[in-house]
């Protein structure tokens, strides 16, 4: 591992570009492009959104844990909460699947759109409550 980071916010969708940018901005070191710095911004936008509107329905006193590592070129972002967790992850991880209905209006494509513009990325159980979404992406591979 060459580097890390670590950020709890407060699940507020006021954090949420925060969020983006500050991972943005740790994976700088790595000289990605700028297609490399939206495609890591978009699936951080993804993960703590879900975390805000799923696992905390916008109650706004729930806390998202954001990690990353930098390792060789490749960067590692673990985004969890202590939300009310996903009945089922599989399902879940459909496109177009979504809990939510009616005024929200949500698409149901959160994971499909992580998983687009990362490299890898895993959901799981955080513990007794809550969800970790585990992604990585390698920089600059084609330099």
């Amino acid at each position: 591992m060459d580097n890390f980071m670590s950020l709890s916010i407060a699940a507020k969708s006021c954090n949420e570009a925060f969020a983006r940018s500050v991972v943005a901005a740790f994976a700088t070191p790595l000289n990605p492009t700028v297609d490399e710095i939206n495609d890591i911004k978009t699936a951080v936008s993804e993960a703590v959104t879900n975390c805000i509107v799923h696992a905390y329905s916008k109650d706004e006193s729930g806390i998202i844990c954001i990690d990353a590592r930098l390792d060789g070129n490749t960067i590692h972002i673990a985004i969890s909460d202590k939300g009310v967790g996903i009945e089922d992850i599989i399902k879940a991880r459909q496109p177009f699947y979504t809990t939510k209905g009616g005024d929200d209006e949500r698409s149901g494509l959160g994971f499909t759109v992580m998983e687009t513009f990362m490299d890898s990325l895993t959901v799981a159980p955080n513990g007794d409550k809550g969800v970790v979404v585990t992604m990585s992406k390698a920089i600059n591979t084609e330099n």
